[in-house]
Formats: C-alpha cells, structure tokens, sequence
C-alpha cells in the first residue's frame, strides 16, 4: 500500500509530499487506522540514558519539527520520537524549493534552515501528547543568532522544554545554519556544553527529575576530530551522543539529478561514513550510549549500525522511501540479531 502511495506523493515536490502525508497521518490516527500500517510495536525493552525505550528504533527530528505530529508518528511502532529541531523564536527557515529527491540513491538533500514555530509552539504540542514512547526534543540557535552568543538560545530552549522532554538533543551540526558546525570544535564546543550541562543539572536538581543531554554531531570528521569531540563530552558528563547528522560531501552522488544542490545529504550515501564515525566514538567510549543514525533502510543496515557500536538507531531518509513497515523490520532484526 506504502509503495502505491509514494508513487503518486514522489511525483509532487518534496515538501508538498512530506506536507500531505503527514497530515494524513494524523487523520489515520484520529480514526485509529495508523498502528496498522506500521503494526503492532515490537517489544525490545532497553535501559538507557536511565530511560526505558520500548524498542531500540527511533524517528530522527527533522521529520516533525514542530511536535505536531507525535501521536500519528508514535503509533507507527517507534520506541522513540525526536522532534525539533526548534528554536527561541519561529522562523520560516530557508526559501523554497529547499527538500530534493535522490532516488537512484535512496537520498535526500535538504536545507531547510531550521524551519519551525519556535520553543513555545512544541512545548504546548508535546504537552498535549499521548504518545508513550521515549520523546526527544532536539534544540537548536536561531539563523539571526551570532554564533558567539548560539550557548543564549540553547539556554533558552532547554529551560522550556525541559519539564517535558524524556531527553534533549544539543543539534550543533546542521549544515544548513551558517557557522553551527564550529560548535562542534575547541573553546566553542567545551563553552557550549558546560554551560548547558550546568544549566541542565539545576534543573534536574529544582524538578526532582533527570532529563539527559545527547549531543548531535557531524559524519564530515576525520578519526583526530571525532576524538577531540569525544573527549569534549565526556568531560562535560554528556549523557549520549547521537551519530550523524547529514554530510555535505557529493562524492557517492555526483552526477545524480540534484546532486549540486546546497544543503545536507541524507540516506543511503551516509551510511558508511556515518558507521565510521561511531565506530570511533565507542572506541573512545566505550560506556557511553550512541544513537545511530544515517541510511538505515533495512533491517540489515539497523543491524550494521548495532555492530558498529550504536545501542539506539533513528530513520529519517529510509523511512521515507520504505514507510512505516521499515520501523517494524529494524526493530525485529536488532531484537533478533539478524
């Protein structure tokens, strides 16, 4: 059925496509027709993060940036949803056309440039939320934002959303924000998460509840740099790390339709370089939970992405070109090991 569907949604532009079909989530959910189509929710309890995930397979953020759409996405069987990523205030994010279809690679490139209805409008979405899974909120800096003050609006965000996250994402490798991946390296990065990890450990203390931080990070590192990264986060106590965001390398699509457009490339071509990067960062640490995240579009890859040394896995791009059936195979395979 999912197959029918993307054949008529793929001949629509990007974002009109992702428009519809989340909206017809969401009416499939108000009618109680959605856990059909991704099916019953595999069981494969885990514990971490002091978190109970009820399968090992999460949704991304960026596919619901604003939380409107957490209940529909949480019926298709995930243990997890991310949403966001979310600014201070709202912001239209980059000009149109700005979502392009790889087929022929089972990719996606995007620029979206943080699109969203800003903090105030998640939080209301998750507070009304009847999803039972885990639900992580991704946060992020405002376009208009220097990036000497970025550690401001994070501030912000994780003040408001943290009485409702079960875990918030530092997002500091989006390729799309001018100067956010700087974030990753040195003063700016040890500034950025000590101030937030200060921050987040008075509001645990104030609310009698632990809300961990992950931190989202880049796949366009060398082994040197993901060490240096490594190092920041342990040292400030970071709770996860979640590997990768989308790369900026063209070289697995060159010469495909799209390929020279600007933005990050998502999917199938991501997934090597992705693997590798947490295959460094469990060797640097190797207690620490990574979230895997990068071309997963099969049970195979999510199993792949486990043996590099991911304990959670998110789709975003496969999801798309597979659908809901994906999120019960992934669960499947690493609940079963093949």
């Amino acid at each position: 059925m999912y197959s029918l569907a993307r054949s008529l949604l793929f001949r629509l532009d990007a974002e009109t496509a992702h428009g519809l079909t989340l909206r017809g989530l969401d009416l499939a959910a108000r009618v109680g027709l959605a856990a059909r189509l991704g099916g019953e929710r595999v069981a494969d309890p885990v514990e971490l993060m002091g978190l109970r995930f009820p399968n090992r397979v999460g949704l991304a953020a960026g596919l619901d940036k604003n939380g409107d759409h957490l209940d529909a996405l949480g019926a298709l069987g995930f243990g997890f949803v991310e949403v966001g990523t979310v600014t201070p205030r709202p912001q239209p994010g980059n000009p149109r056309p700005r979502l392009f279809r790889l087929p022929e690679a089972g990719a996606i490139i995007n620029r979206m440039g943080f699109n969203n209805a800003g903090v105030d409008h998640l939080v209301a979405k998750v507070r009304a939320s009847r999803f039972d899974g885990v639900i992580g909120i991704n946060i992020g800096k405002n376009l208009t934002t220097p990036v000497e003050q970025a550690v401001d609006d994070y501030l912000i965000c994780l003040e408001k959303v943290h009485a409702y996250a079960h875990y918030v994402t530092v997002n500091i490798s989006s390729p799309n924000t001018p100067g956010l991946r700087n974030l990753q390296f040195g003063e700016h990065l040890d500034g950025l998460l000590s101030a937030l990890r200060e921050a987040g450990s008075r509001l645990d203390r104030d609310s009698g509840r632990r809300v961990p931080l992950a931190v989202k990070i880049a796949p366009d590192m060398e082994a040197e740099e993901v060490g240096l990264v490594a190092d920041c986060l342990a040292a400030n106590a970071i709770d996860a790390v979640i590997a990768t965001n989308t790369t900026v390398s063209r070289e697995a699509v060159a010469g495909l339709a799209h390929a020279d457009e600007a933005g990050g490339l998502s999917g199938r071509p991501v997934f090597e370089a992705s693997n590798a990067v947490i295959r460094e960062l469990r060797r640097r640490l190797p207690e620490m939970p990574i979230v895997g995240v990068g071309g997963i579009d099969s049970g195979a890859a999510a199993l792949a992405k486990r043996e590099a040394g991911a304990d959670l896995v998110q789709l975003y791009s496969g999801f798309i070109y597979r659908g809901p059936a994906l999120v019960g195979e992934c669960a499947r395979a690493l609940r079963d090991g093949a």
